[in-house]
């Protein structure tokens, strides 16, 4: 029993099959889902604005993910052990207040219109993230029969897609849209302070009203922090969690996880940019940023759809399908030009769909009171939204964006393979 887990209301118990009987509690993580997916798109929308703000180039300008995806490695495994000693719904506070912390950060990131500020604040608003995920993920798994576990973390990471394809149509308005016939480039000295300061300012004003909407969700989830009963933590050490990875199906699908979360971040970080290339579409950046709520949009549509087939076909098999639907798509794209090469590559969310929430119930099945360590191992595997992203960017200054591509195509051929090796249950 975790220390949470204290209190005498009868609202949530565990079953005989594992499950944990908590009625209307699935509605809640839903919103938590829509939250954290929504934050973590936003980079793709501030990555252009710093880029150009900064006058970077694509290596630097994906630092911005390398620190928000990096705390997923560091706070991944701690943060499971602190869900694990403090339970599900304190948990979930604690990773709300951390997000309020970090959104709190860009205000002096502003002032001092530094880019390594505004790196430490993604970082510290990832680790709240993070936290948040380390309950969100196996909670929904367990808040219901373990059969339809596939199917119903699928339909959770739907609105997370939701998130994901509202948050970058609002924040390319509010941030991509300010910019206005002014450029870093041509500006020097104090003029180029000044510049850079009050154009940091509308990204702080964005995050702060995130920072408002969290601490109104952390107080409900604080009020409910008693409501969760029957939830139930193998305690182990860093050690024996780790063990984990032994098995062949965890492993590879926390390799794969590594790599899905990766080859998404990439292509959708440097969307705006693919799309904005005279080969593509030659649009500008608010243009192209508006556009990124189609390939947020795709996962979106695909998820809800997919909640329900993967009642009805095998999960590998629909991962296979999907990771390849994503090769063929980005072959498209760089064979191709004008709008055939921008639509391609903005339908890849569709496959990305049910990649994220297919792969971690693969890989999670069986885990039982080791669901929150596994858990932690599959957020430290997130990390790969840190590295794929940087080599992304790397080999698109030395070669282009459409070259560039083949890396994530690579993910997805891994992928794939998951697919077929996972095709029958654990």
């Amino acid at each position: 029993m975790a220390g949470g887990a204290t209190g005498t209301e009868p609202a949530a118990s565990g079953g005989i099959d594992g499950h944990i009987d908590a009625r209307g509690l699935q509605v809640f993580v839903f919103a938590l889902f829509f939250i954290f997916g929504g934050i973590t798109s936003l980079n793709d929308v501030i990555i252009p604005k710093l880029k150009e703000l900064f006058t970077l180039n694509f290596f630097q300008a994906s630092l911005v993910q390398v620190w928000f995806f990096v705390a997923y490695a560091i706070v991944g495994i701690p943060g499971s052990r602190l869900v694990k000693k403090i339970g599900y719904m304190r948990g979930a506070a604690a990773g709300l207040v951390t997000m309020i912390a970090g959104c709190l950060l860009f205000i002096p990131a502003s002032r001092t219109a530094q880019f390594p500020l505004f790196l430490f604040a993604y970082f510290v608003l990832a680790s709240g993230v993070v936290l948040v995920q380390v309950v969100c993920n196996p909670l929904i798994s367990l808040l219901g029969p373990p059969k339809t576990a596939h199917s119903r973390l699928t339909f959770a990471q739907a609105f997370n897609s939701l998130g994901t394809t509202v948050f970058p149509r609002v924040g390319s308005g509010l941030i991509l849209g300010s910019v206005a016939g002014v450029s870093a480039v041509a500006l020097s000295g104090p003029a180029l302070d000044a510049y850079r300061t009050a154009e940091s300012r509308i990204i702080v004003s964005t995050y702060l009203g995130l920072a408002a909407a969290l601490a109104l969700v952390a107080a409900v989830v604080w009020a409910f922090r008693n409501k969760l009963k029957g939830e139930q933590h193998r305690h182990s050490s860093f050690v024996q969690g780790l063990a984990l990875l032994k098995r062949p199906r965890f492993g590879y699908g926390a390799l794969c996880i590594f790599l899905y979360v990766g080859a998404e971040v990439s292509i959708g970080s440097f969307m705006v940019s693919y799309l904005g290339q005279s080969r593509v579409l030659s649009l500008s950046n608010v243009e192209a940023g508006n556009l990124l709520m189609y390939y947020w949009g795709g996962a979106l549509v695909g998820r809800f759809v997919g909640s329900a087939a993967l009642r009805l076909v095998s999960p590998g098999k629909a991962l296979a399908f999907t990771a390849l639907g994503a090769i063929v798509l980005i072959a498209v794209s760089v064979g191709s030009s004008g709008a055939l090469a921008g639509w391609s590559l903005l339908a890849v969310g569709l496959m990305n769909s049910i990649m994220f929430p297919t792969i971690f119930s693969l890989a999670s099945e069986k885990l039982g009171t080791s669901a929150a360590d596994g858990s932690g191992i599959i957020n430290v595997a997130i990390a790969g939204g840190a590295v794929i992203p940087a080599l992304y960017g790397k080999i698109a200054d030395i070669a282009g964006l459409a070259t560039a591509l083949a890396l994530p195509a690579l993910c997805y051929a891994v992928i794939a393979g998951f697919g077929v090796f996972a095709r029958k249950p654990a």
